[in-house]
């Protein structure tokens, strides 16, 4: 096999080099038909040049010319792939040929010959070079994208050329061709360009490209690659439909979110699929290559990323013990990969989930093999003992605490243990930090705590005032906690729920068509728990400014039509009432004229005055006594008891028409019964 590999090898350098071969013969050629005209036909003077001069001439003039060529590396360029740049160094590397063919018609002893007779062979033979150079790339890429018809010149071109007639493309069936999915292309720049030449290359290509659409007044009703250009005025409906598109490729890497909203928005209309050919955007598979591909969940937001600075942010967590509660979960495992960016001295994933927690440290072993010291320790933060052995064992310098219970319906119905887990599980860790001489702890908090209509939501709130409280204990501790809405695409979220009923062919389930949310994708928001916490001082409640709420049923059409489908016609959207514990609406997170600013723009601290070590202990008590009687109604008591700010959903959405959040989100009319 191994012989039969070097042979495969040989043959193919053996092609390449008859190629490159052939080439320079094909230009020796041609320069010496250049010469024979220039120094022997054409009657510039009364006597010709001798026959010896002009013979020396010659060897002069390809003397210098293949020489410079050879030097600037010309004939290494694979000409049907020949770019500016190319035909630029075989401009220089010519120019520098006149140069020296000038140069040495000036010292040499024999007769000499005009500037304007050495320009002229330069400069003509240079054009016929590029000209062999343009028609060898045009007949590559029509005969490469027209090979049924390609004919006699085709297997001309093969034969001078020494390149078969589609020797990289194969030739499409008729049933290829009958399958190929007809698009447009929303941008005719470089990208849309590129696009539309690698399909138009390969016959074998699933799309083919039928028009461009673009805005520039100048690109408007011309051609590129024989493919006419719309205005975006033209591209109705109508005419999109009579040329049978069928998807709508979005060509645009630079446009803003507020355009490529107006483009989706535009388009949807259409029945059309419609994708993104562009760099991936947050985490997307693909290493940074383009490709075509769906929208992303994130671009549904449309609105830029954040994107937060992480020199100092990196520097606090370099060299230090970070230990992640929760470290297997969607936000835990995103901080794993985070803090291992920042060379931590050692980073210890805590989670009583075996099975996430294993899974991030296969992917950061992977990643970075020996030079992160990784550990892996399973244990719930309920267990006082044994969270006690994992500080003994490590002594960690900064405590990241994601680990809780987060899903809303089920922890209606598991009272005890979301506060068994959230609020004392974090009680003991909070314990543990000062007992250990901990130097940070950041929790991860949830815009849920605000105001909360839900056991879950508040379990959190009470969790933030544990935090708060313990600020002004006076231990060497530095606390904070940071809060954030929805996370798109964490366990449990909606944006899985409606991917999975979508492939199944529906219908979308949503609990009332009139819910918003505000949403943050998984790297923003670990990355906002990080360097909040790099700068806390103590005891600050950090929260950052989402932008503007989504409507979730706005968000399921969108996904619906990103499929493929059509809202309500191939696949419904129904209402199944309002979860336990679940209000219309989360509350607006950033109110400027109540917050402190950060040197950040994107995260503000909230003004919220901590308890006393003496209130916390009271509220604790009440929680203890009713987690001992087992009983979620008790517990759900307690906690309205505990959290002031604790109400019933129903309290709060028979208001929330009148709320600015929902306003926002509307347009200023929210219509009670949609």
């Amino acid at each position: 096999m191994e012989g039969k590999s070097v042979d495969t090898v040989e043959k193919v350098r053996g092609r390449r080099g008859m190629r490159r071969l052939s080439l320079v013969v094909y230009d020796l050629i041609l320069l010496l038909i250049v010469d024979i005209l220039i120094l022997g036909v054409y009657p510039s003077r009364e006597v010709g040049i001798p026959f010896a001069d002009m013979v020396i001439h010659c060897l002069i003039s390809v003397f210098c010319i293949f020489v410079s060529r050879c030097v600037a590396r010309v004939y290494n360029q694979v000409w049907r792939y020949g770019d500016t740049a190319a035909y630029i160094r075989l401009l220089i590397a010519d120019t520098v040929a006149f140069v020296g063919f000038f140069l040495l018609n000036t010292v040499l002893p024999m007769e000499k010959i005009e500037f304007i007779r050495i320009f002229s062979i330069v400069a003509f033979n240079l054009l016929l070079t590029l000209t062999i150079r343009l028609l060898y790339h045009y007949l590559y890429e029509y005969i490469n994208m027209h090979p049924d018809s390609a004919g006699v010149v085709g297997k001309l071109f093969s034969l001078v050329a020494r390149v078969p007639v589609g020797e990289s493309v194969p030739k499409a069936s008729e049933s290829d061709k009958n399958r190929r999915i007809r698009i447009a292309v929303v941008g005719a720049g470089s990208v849309g360009v590129m696009l539309v030449r690698e399909m138009m290359m390969n016959p074998r290509f699933a799309y083919i490209p039928c028009c461009f659409i673009d805005i520039d007044r100048a690109k408007v009703g011309r051609q590129i690659a024989g493919i006419p250009i719309l205005s975006s005025e033209e591209a109705t409906v109508e005419k999109l439909a009579s040329l049978s598109i069928q998807e709508i490729v979005f060509a645009l890497p630079k446009s803003t979110p507020e355009l490529k909203k107006a483009l989706y928005d535009h388009y949807k209309q259409t029945g059309c699929k419609l994708k993104v050919y562009d760099f991936p955007t947050m985490q997307t598979a693909g290493g940074g290559k383009r490709h075509l591909r769906e929208f992303d969940i994130e671009e549904l937001l449309f609105r830029e990323p954040v994107a937060f600075e992480r020199g100092m942010t990196d520097a606090y967590y370099k060299d230090k013990v970070v230990l992640i509660t929760g470290g297997g979960g969607s936000i835990g495992s995103e901080l794993c990969r985070q803090i291992a960016k920042m060379q931590p001295k050692r980073l210890i994933i805590l989670d009583i989930c075996e099975n996430g927690a294993y899974d991030i440290q296969q992917e950061l072993r992977i990643a970075y093999g020996g030079a992160l010291d990784l550990q892996v320790e399973i244990v719930s933060i309920c267990d006082r003992e044994g969270m006690e052995q994992v500080f003994l064992r490590h002594r960690p310098d900064i405590i990241v605490h994601a680990a809780a219970h987060k899903h809303v319906p089920l922890m209606e119905h598991n009272c005890v243990e979301a506060v068994k887990n959230n609020v004392f599980g974090t009680l003991n860790v909070v314990n543990l930090c000062e007992k250990f001489n901990v130097s940070r702890f950041m929790m991860v908090s949830t815009d849920k705590a605000v105001n909360p209509t839900n056991v879950m939501g508040a379990t959190k709130r009470m969790c933030e005032m544990i935090v708060l409280a313990h600020s002004r204990s006076g231990s060497s501790v530095v606390y904070s906690a940071t809060r954030f809405g929805n996370v798109l695409g964490s366990a449990g979220s909606v944006i899985p729920l409606f991917k999975r009923q979508i492939m199944n062919g529906g219908p979308i389930t949503l609990t009332d068509k009139r819910i918003i949310r505000y949403f943050m994708t998984i790297p923003e928001a670990s990355q906002l728990v990080l360097k909040s916490g790099a700068m806390a001082k103590n005891g600050e409640l950090f929260v950052l400014d989402m932008g503007k709420p989504v409507r979730i049923l706005e968000l399921a059409e969108n996904m619906i039509r990103l499929s493929g489908y059509e809202p309500y016609e191939d696949i419904g959207i129904i209402e199944t009432g309002l979860r336990p514990g679940e209000k219309l609406y989360e509350e607006l997170l950033i109110r400027t004229e109540e917050l402190r600013k950060t040197d950040d723009s994107m995260i503000f601290i909230e003004k919220d005055a901590p308890l006393t070590p003496a209130q916390i202990e009271e509220k604790m008590t009440i929680l203890r006594e009713a987690v001992a009687t087992n009983d979620d109604n008790a517990v759900r008591d307690a906690l309205k008891r505990t959290v002031p700010t604790y109400f019933s959903p129903e309290e709060v959405n028979r208001t929330a028409a009148d709320t600015e959040e929902m306003k926002e989100a509307f347009g200023g009319k929210v219509q009670v019964g949609v």
